[in-house]
């Protein structure tokens, strides 16, 4: 917990009480249901939410904004960025439905009111979106491809709707590969988080 607030020193006394219950509340869900890799539970916090939370260094996303999680797995991103900017509305997808299932019980547990979650597959999504955001689910090109027809086409942030995911790797092939004329953006997360774990790990923006 002291990694998240080394970095996010103003979250208020309720997002500092959420997030502290997210370490018992992912070790217990992540017995019954694998949803952490069993050998990483313990950097939870450094490895996985402040990963997540690394989505706020790039973007703020404003009141009332839609954000889809595409794939989250357990939650996230969606379940730390959702503390994060609680007058945004954060829906929560996956294609199993018992991860779907930990994503309900973790957010109803430490009072998320802003989260919907559903056990759906993007093609099968009829809302409309600000950001579409992802960690960990698939090809940059593939992402695109699902995330486009869900992305409003109403503007209010800063920066143009789009994707926004987070990577490793050889993030530069993935993006040659995108359509010819498509715009992205790379952030490395060494230049917001010093922990050797983040040299290699990138936030990529695909305007939409």
């Amino acid at each position: 917990m002291e990694i998240i607030l080394k970095y996010f020193p103003k979250l208020t006394e309720s997002q500092r009480d959420q997030f502290a219950q997210l370490g018992p509340l992912f070790r217990e869900w992540n017995d019954k249901i694998n949803v952490i890799s069993r050998k990483d539970i313990d950097n939870l916090y450094a490895h996985h939410i402040l990963h997540s939370m690394a989505l706020a260094k790039v973007i703020t996303f404003k009141s009332g904004a839609d954000i889809l999680d595409l794939g989250t797995g357990g939650g996230l991103p969606g379940i730390p960025l959702a503390i994060l900017f609680p007058e945004t509305q954060f829906t929560l997808i996956d294609g199993t439905r018992k991860k779907i299932l930990v994503v309900e019980e973790i957010s109803q547990a430490i009072g998320l009111t802003n989260v919907k979650a559903q056990h759906i597959r993007a093609e099968e999504v009829k809302q409309r979106f600000d950001f579409v955001v992802s960690r960990a689910v698939a090809s940059l090109d593939k992402l695109v491809e699902w995330s486009f027809p869900l992305i409003k086409k109403k503007q209010q942030h800063a920066l143009p709707n789009g994707l926004l995911t987070l990577k490793g790797g050889d993030i530069k092939a993935e993006i040659k590969a995108l359509a010819r004329g498509s715009y992205a953006e790379i952030f490395q997360l060494s230049e917001f988080f010093k922990e050797e774990y983040y040299l290699e790990k990138f936030a990529v923006y695909v305007q939409a």
